[in-house]
């Protein structure tokens, strides 16, 4: 049965979930990058500290706690109903926020690392119920057009956040402009939280076990049992490596091979972000509602050919003049800067074709009860995928090598994992072949 995803968004089935979700991961990152702004402005004459250094820190603080908490939230989802736990989580997010507001008044890094951990914390609570709510409000033929949505959502919101943040926190009482914000979206967010219907708790006898360590290597290990859910997380994993290695290395992209401002940097943000909207919608018309994985050999084949592409068409890299660098405006007159717009929205495209079945794949083949928990363990392995990336991309560099180069790296290693999520497919086909067998 053909579904328009559009139309989930009317859905109350639907709809306030992905406004819940679109918001909280734009003040996520309106928040991150107005601290990342601040500690690169402000952090060096108050801290007497390199802010490279703090920056590095804070992307490490917010991922550390899906390492630590990805467990007991998995548990706790799937031991709890789901639309009541949601809405405590969105009333913890506005406490932080305050927090985030005093912060920013008092200009105190040290506060403001702290509310970066803690809300950390609160999205490595709200990751698992955020994705193991799907399948109790949505229909399987519905599931790909509802993560399509999710994926298209979640990268605009780090899109608009990110430009947002940047904006405001460097005029004349930004701080309070940003501080204001933050507030009004976490209150939406919480109104909004309120019309989720309510999803029963999958195993409300689970006894909760908060060893963190213990409970991170069990659900793992759970997970790992499972192939095809398993391939499908580690799939999902390499995509978040990839975006990590294109999102974090843009600006040193935008300087050293273009001689850009923020604002071209801003404009390469823009076309991946789009991309991967265009590619998470477009996924759904391509399968048509069905659950299945047999796109993802394009999506991940693409990837490679449109990061190969993009190291082709990327110049030279050119002795960069700080008070002269080039706008938007004489970034698009070269036809070559172009090409490299277009292969950067082909990468993006084809990682929206390529994430959405995983996603749809690990929510409807995982076992009902311990969905939020393999949700969790999605997410410790995104983390630690990120991490890996983050390691990979210092290293290289170290090594002296040119960003395009690096992007070249990613996208010869991607090719291997093309292979690796074809066999979702086929044990698919094996398990369908076995159950008609039996019949």
């Amino acid at each position: 049965m053909s579904h328009s995803q559009f139309s989930l968004l009317k859905s109350k089935r639907f709809g306030p979930l992905f406004v819940t979700q679109f918001l909280g991961a734009f003040n996520d990152n309106i928040f991150k990058n107005a601290l990342v702004i601040l500690i690169t402005y402000f952090a060096a004459e108050k801290l007497s500290m390199d802010p490279r250094i703090l920056v590095t820190a804070a992307a490490g603080i917010f991922i550390l706690p899906f390492f630590l908490f990805s467990a007991l939230a998995g548990q706790l989802v799937d031991a709890h109903e789901k639309s009541g736990f949601i809405r405590k989580i969105k009333l913890v997010e506005i406490g932080l926020m305050c927090l985030a507001s005093i912060g920013f008044y008092l200009e105190s890094v040290n506060l403001l690392m702290v509310v970066l951990f803690l809300l950390g914390t609160q999205s490595a609570f709200f990751g698992p119920v955020k994705y193991s709510i799907l399948p109790d409000h949505l229909e399987e033929d519905e599931l790909i057009g509802g993560n399509a949505l999710i994926e298209a959502g979640t990268f605009l919101a780090i899109l608009f956040g990110t430009i947002l943040g940047g904006i405001l926190i460097l005029k004349a009482g930004g701080t309070m402009y940003v501080s204001l914000i933050v507030l009004v979206m976490a209150g939406i967010g919480y109104w909004s939280s309120g019309s989720v219907p309510e999803a029963k708790a999958a195993d409300p006898d689970l006894k909760i076990n908060y060893n963190i360590f213990t409970e991170t290597w069990n659900i793992v290990k759970h997970t790992a049992g499972q192939k095809d859910v398993f391939l499908s997380i580690i799939g999902i994993s390499w995509f978040w490596l990839v975006g990590f290695v294109f999102l974090s290395q843009f600006p040193v992209y935008g300087k050293e091979i273009f001689g850009g401002d923020e604002a071209v940097v801003t404009l390469f943000l823009t076309t991946f972000s789009i991309g991967i909207g265009l590619g998470s919608l477009f996924c759904n018309k391509l399968l048509d509602g069905e659950v299945s994985g047999v796109y993802l050999p394009l999506g991940s084949f693409g990837m490679s050919l449109a990061i190969l592409f993009l190291w082709w068409v990327s110049p030279e890299a050119v002795v960069v003049d700080e008070n002269n660098l080039i706008g938007i405006a004489e970034f698009l007159s070269s036809t070559q800067n172009i090409a490299v717009l277009l292969g950067m929205l082909l990468v993006s495209i084809f990682g929206g074709i390529y994430i959405v079945p995983l996603y749809a794949i690990m929510q409807s083949r995982c076992d009902a009860t311990y969905r939020s928990r393999t949700v969790a363990a999605n997410n410790i392995l995104n983390a630690l995928f990120m991490v890996a990336s983050a390691i990979a991309t210092m290293l290289m560099l170290k090594m002296h090598m040119d960003i395009v180069d690096i992007f070249l790296v990613v996208g010869l290693v991607n090719v291997p994992v093309g292979f690796l999520v074809r066999r979702i497919v086929r044990i698919r086909r094996a398990a369908n072949a076995k159950e008609e067998g039996n019949v």
